[in-house]
C-alpha cells in the first residue's frame, strides 16, 4: 500500500503526476486554501503533506498526526511551519530555495519601471476616456514620470535576490547603495555596491527596494517615519502585512501605489520548478533517502527518512 499524500493546492506542471507513482494522493480542489479544520483532519489520516505558506502547521497539528512523516513546503520560506516541533516529533521538512531569484529580480523591476513611468495610470488614463477627452494626442505635462537610468538605487537587504537586483541595475547605469544585517564586501566588489546605514539610503535613494524576511528586526521597518508627508513619488508591494488585502484597505485610494498579490515567483517556468523540487522531496524521502532541500537536519539522528 503506497502512503498517502495530501497537497493543499494544485500544482502547475507534471509534478502531481510523478507523486502518483509514489503516493496515494489527493489535492484540495478549490482555488482558496483549505480551512484550519480541514489540514487538521487530513494530517491525522496522511504520512505527508505538501504545503504552501498560507497553511499553518502548528506544534499542536504536527502531535495529532502520528503518521506525519514530512512536510514538503511548496516555498522557500517556511515561517507557517513549527520546525523544532517537527524535528522532536521526527518529521522531515523540506523547502524549494534557489529557484525564485532571477524571477523575482525580474517583477521587482517590472514593479520599478511601472511605477517610475506610471505605467497603470497611463493604461487608466486611456481606457477610461480621459485621453480622448483631452482633446490632444500629446502634451509636455502629460502623465511626467521619473527617469530610472543614472539614478541611485537603495536595496535594503543584499541576498540573493537583492543581489540579483542589483546586477539588473547595473543596465541602467545607477548608483547602488545597500544596508543590511552585515558587509558583503566580494558582493560590494562585484556590483560597484556601497554599504551605508539605513538612514542614509532612505536619504540619498532615490529608488528603494526591500528583500529582507519578516523577523522581529525588519517587521514594520518601513513605515510612517519614512513615508510620510507625500516625501516619495510612490510605491510598489507585492507581499503584504494582510493577504488577501480586505476590500476597504486604504492602500486601494492612493492612485500612486502598485499592488500585486504575491506574484513575485509567478511565473511558469519558476512555479513549475518549484512543484518539482517538492516531489523530488517527496519521492527520495519515499525511497528511504535524505530529500534534497531538507530543512531540518538534525531530524536524520530523530528518525531515518522513509516510511518502513
Amino acid at each position: 500500500m503506497k502512503p498517502k499524500l495530501f497537497i493543499t493546492r494544485q500544482l502547475p506542471g507534471k509534478a502531481i503526476e510523478r507523486l502518483k507513482e509514489y503516493y496515494d494522493v489527493e489535492v484540495w480542489p478549490h482555488y482558496p486554501p483549505p480551512p484550519r479544520d480541514v489540514i487538521l483532519n487530513k494530517a491525522r489520516e496522511v504520512d505527508a503533506l505538501a504545503t504552501l505558506l498560507t497553511d499553518k502547521i502548528s506544534c499542536e497539528l504536527i502531535k495529532s498526526a502520528p503518521r506525519l512523516r514530512i512536510i514538503a513546503q511548496y516555498a522557500v520560506g517556511y515561517d507557517n511551519i513549527d520546525v523544532e516541533c517537527a524535528t522532536k516529533h521526527g518529521v522531515y521538512v523540506t523547502n524549494t530555495p534557489g529557484v525564485l531569484t532571477e524571477t523575482v529580480a525580474d517583477h521587482t523591476w517590472a514593479l520599478i519601471l511601472a511605477i517610475s513611468r506610471r505605467i497603470l495610470e497611463s493604461d487608466e488614463y486611456v481606457r477610461r476616456g480621459e485621453w480622448y477627452r483631452s482633446g490632444t494626442g500629446w502634451h509636455p505635462m502629460m502623465m511626467l514620470g521619473y527617469d530610472v537610468h543614472g539614478k541611485t538605487l537603495g536595496i535594503i537587504g543584499l541576498g540573493r535576490i537583492g543581489s540579483a537586483v542589483a546586477r539588473r541595475a547595473k543596465g541602467f547605469n545607477m548608483k547602488i547603495l545597500y544596508y543590511g544585517r552585515r558587509r558583503k564586501l566580494e558582493l560590494e566588489k562585484e556590483l560597484g555596491a556601497k554599504y551605508v546605514p539605513l538612514d542614509t539610503l532612505l536619504r540619498e535613494a532615490d529608488i528603494v527596494s526591500l528583500h529582507v524576511p519578516l523577523t522581529k528586526e525588519t517587521y514594520h521597518m518601513i513605515g510612517e517615519k519614512e513615508l510620510k508627508e507625500g516625501w516619495i513619488a510612490g510605491a510598489a508591494l507585492d507581499v503584504h502585512e494582510q493577504e488577501p488585502l480586505p476590500p476597504n484597505h486604504p492602500l486601494y485610494e492612493l492612485k500612486n501605489v502598485i499592488l500585486t498579490p504575491h506574484t513575485g515567483s509567478a511565473s511558469w517556468e519558476t512555479r513549475i520548478k518549484m512543484a518539482n523540487i517538492v516531489a523530488e522531496n517527496l519521492i527520495a524521502f519515499a525511497k528511504g533517502e535524505i530529500p534534497p532541500t531538507l530543512v531540518n537536519r538534525e531530524v536524520v539522528k530523530v528518525r531515518k527518512p522513509g516510511f518502513t
